[in-house]
């Protein structure tokens, strides 16, 4: 993890000339970061980001991983914050166990900036809207059953109760979908656990009790893989069939929307410009500044197996982001729906 952590530290060149939001002339020295997954594609994107942003900025940047584990999330925290660090900033393992983090940084004055889901509390969020990425990706999704599949929508949703940012996502995208094709059912709801060994399984036993779908939905890239794994694996063939991603977390969906004809549509969001976004919240917090409740990092729904060189390039096993491209996604002023909508 040493070795992963030091070697995010290079600055992308294309990342120097981003055009970002305008930043006070007072910096923290020091922002610690909590992540609650490190070894996954989305956060490693993320830390980038921050790492990246933090360089331009002359701030000392620290990276603890709570692992998915509460207890290590709340001591890493603690541990931050006895520190003396300037600003914190979570991406919490769940939302209840971050309460007391919240309240507890509040308590000592320390600014704290979550990242990707609402806590109780909090003062301010940097995340895409959940909802509003499902559901733009199901009106895409009923454009392409729309035209190529006879009319026909019947979802295997690949989802994660545990949180309720990906529960917005999955009823968003069938929402979404709906408004193309109202007859659009959801044949199997799952819980894949946002990882793609659950993802297997769980989509595996589904389609062999009932097999009758033609999209499958996937609140990651680890859950759309491993319900496209599990249909594979089941011998069925992929005309027919629509598969559809959330996330753009690193190089995997890139590779399956080169090698496998069903995988069509992408939710991207963009990790490094959440990871970047969220350290200008840290030095505006830093700042005392005003800020909202929750700041927006935009999503769009790539379509089309070449969608993702508008926005990235590759080049063996590091994939660049093309700043231009990406700023150019506009993010939405407010959500249509939020966690208090649930």
């Amino acid at each position: 993890m040493t070795k992963f952590l030091a070697s995010l530290l290079a600055t992308s060149a294309a990342l120097a000339v981003m055009t970002a939001s305008a930043i006070s002339a007072e910096t923290p020295k020091k922002i610690g970061y909590v992540t609650n997954y490190a070894t996954h594609e989305w956060y490693q994107n993320v830390i980038k980001g921050m790492q990246d942003r933090a360089g331009q900025l002359g701030i000392e940047f620290e990276v603890r991983d709570a692992n998915l584990d509460v207890a290590r999330m709340v001591s890493a925290a603690e541990d931050f914050m006895a520190q003396g660090v300037d600003v914190l900033i979570i991406t919490p393992v769940n939302e209840e166990g971050a309460v007391p983090l919240v309240r507890r940084a509040k308590e000592d004055g320390v600014p704290l900036v979550l990242e990707g889901n609402p806590v109780s509390g909090m003062t301010t969020m940097v995340a895409i809207c959940d909802y509003d990425t499902g559901y733009h990706a199901g009106v895409a999704a009923g454009e392409y059953a729309r035209d190529k599949l006879g009319g026909v929508a019947k979802v295997m949703n690949v989802g994660l109760p545990l949180l309720s940012a990906t529960v917005l996502r999955s009823n968003g995208f069938m929402d979404g979908l709906k408004t193309i094709l109202p007859d659009a059912t959801m044949v199997h709801d799952l819980d894949g656990g946002g990882n793609p060994d659950r993802s297997l399984e769980v989509s595996a036993a589904a389609l062999a009790q009932n097999g009758d779908i033609n999209i499958i939905y996937g609140i990651n890239d680890s859950s759309s893989q491993g319900g496209l794994q599990a249909w594979k694996a089941a011998g069925k063939s992929q005309d027919g069939l629509l598969v559809v991603g959330t996330g753009g977390e690193g190089l995997g969906f890139i590779n399956m929307m080169a090698t496998e004809p069903s995988y069509q549509i992408e939710a991207a969001m963009f990790p490094e410009k959440v990871g970047f976004t969220s350290i200008d919240a840290a030095v505006k917090l830093f700042n005392n500044e005003a800020v909202p409740a929750h700041i927006v990092s935009p999503t769009t729904p790539m379509v089309g197996t070449d969608s993702w060189k508008q926005y990235y390039s590759v080049e063996g096993t590091t994939r660049t982001i093309n700043w231009d491209t990406v700023n150019a996604v506009v993010p939405a002023d407010k959500c249509m729906k939020t966690a208090a909508d649930l």
